[in-house]
């Protein structure tokens, strides 16, 4: 398959080319030029996560080089579990996506770039340098797949003070070919200066560099596999379509969940829950799009004022009316957050991070609207990443799962930078 730009649909590029680039040469995001159609019944013979996605992205790596690694990347990158579990309150389930060496959803994407980018480098290529802006997440994932591995080095930079202590330190702890930048300045001033860097050739020819954020098709793609592999044993079990419900910033999870039902999986309706950066929200309201500078929140992995992936959203559902027919979005601001994870769903006892508060807070809002299917709730972090705010309203301590215990008991560091694009650039070119 050849993949497209959001901003020129007759463009065609390979997916390593694209997966190295990260950008589409002229700005824009690489897409899929078409999107292949699956039934249930494709993947009868697919229980495990790591089939459903190797059969899943099979069109997509189609005459690539990497279309005879694919099997092997995806039992690699899908070696842990994302159990969609029942909960007592009607036809509601949690899809827990935080069982990974980072305890975030973002393992799963950033491990399966990390092995097409280890396949795609060889020993005489000049090293290439992978730059991550991070809301809280996404830095620790990647640089937990790629550490150690050869000819690749990862950049992180993330707002300072805007990221969990715990957060921070995962980002700080790996070292060796791991460089974690705090910037003076939101995740929307680290968006902008990695974007800025990825379409700089003058840069370029100096640096090679590559993303591993949302942008990135190694990144996306593998994230369809574990909403494709919970609605289809939820399909098995039951005959009916499985809802999910969301939290989202930078939306390229979201995006994944919605490429996966474009591409015919059992999914149902799809709610977007954001926090009280209402950029989306306003949009799917009626509002013109207008990003926003983004504030901080309890939910701060979601803080995004310019939605990355919104392009691809557009790219996918061009008429504005026909995209804001197809989902839900439902802005959740602190106190309700404080409320849910104090609540713990209807006195249930389930302990959530904030950002998974917000889909929680979001399918009540549906629930009392009326809304009977069955919904899942897209857990995507584990709380206790988010000890001093959890904490507190739940009563009790929330013990880290060891893997992350096991981060946490490392040294960490993180160099101070400003939010100046010449300092980063000086900061690459040093680097070399």
């Amino acid at each position: 398959m050849k993949f497209a730009s959001t901003r020129d649909a007759g463009s065609r590029t390979d997916l390593s080319t694209a997966l190295i680039a990260g950008l589409a040469g002229d700005g824009g995001l690489h897409v899929p030029s078409t999107l292949p159609r699956f039934t249930p019944a494709d993947f009868a013979a697919d229980d495990s996560i790591a089939g459903v996605a190797a059969r899943l992205l099979q069109p997509f790596f189609e005459g690539d080089p990497l279309a005879d690694e694919l099997i092997a990347i995806c039992a690699e990158a899908f070696d842990f579990p994302a159990p969609l579990k029942p909960l007592p309150v009607g036809q509601t389930h949690l899809l827990e996506l935080f069982h990974g060496p980072t305890a975030a959803f973002k393992d799963f994407g950033a491990r399966f770039l990390a092995g097409c980018m280890q396949r795609l480098r060889t020993s005489v290529d000049a090293p290439l340098t992978i730059l991550v802006a991070t809301s809280g997440d996404t830095g620790a994932a990647v640089a937990a797949a790629f550490h150690g591995l050869a000819n690749l080095r990862v950049v992180v930079l993330y707002p300072e003070g805007r990221v969990s202590p715990r957060q921070a330190h995962q980002l700080g702890c790996f070292g060796n070919n791991i460089t974690a930048l705090r910037v003076t300045g939101s995740f929307d001033d680290c968006q902008r200066l990695v974007k800025q860097a990825l379409s700089d050739r003058e840069l370029q020819a100096d640096v090679a560099l590559s993303s591993a954020n949302s942008i990135s098709l190694g990144r996306l793609l593998p994230q369809m596999a574990y909403y494709a592999h919970s609605a289809l044993g939820h399909w098995r079990r039951t005959g009916a379509p499985l809802g999910f419900v969301i939290p989202t910033g930078n939306l390229g999870n979201a995006l994944a969940a919605i490429l996966a039902r474009a591409c015919g999986l059992p999914i149902g309706e799809i709610a977007l829950a954001t926090n009280a950066n209402r950029v989306l929200a306003q949009f799917f309201a009626g509002a013109n799009y207008a990003p926003m500078p983004s504030v901080a929140t309890l939910a701060n992995a979601m803080d995004v004022g310019a939605p990355s992936n919104f392009e691809r959203l557009r790219w996918l559902y061009p008429d504005d009316h026909a995209l804001r027919a197809a989902f839900a979005v439902h802005a959740i601001d602190d106190t309700t957050i404080r409320e849910t994870i104090r609540n713990g769903l209807q006195g249930l006892g389930e302990i959530f991070c904030p950002h998974t508060a917000c889909a929680v807070a979001a399918l009540e809002k549906l629930r009392r609207g009326g809304a009977t299917q069955d919904w899942a709730i897209v857990a995507t972090a584990h709380p206790a990443k988010f000890e001093q705010i959890v904490e507190p309203l739940v009563g009790r301590v929330v013990p880290p799962p060891k893997a992350l215990a096991d981060l946490l008991d490392r040294p960490a560091y993180a160099e101070p930078m400003a939010s100046d694009y010449a300092a980063l650039c000086t900061f690459l070119r040093q680097r070399e």
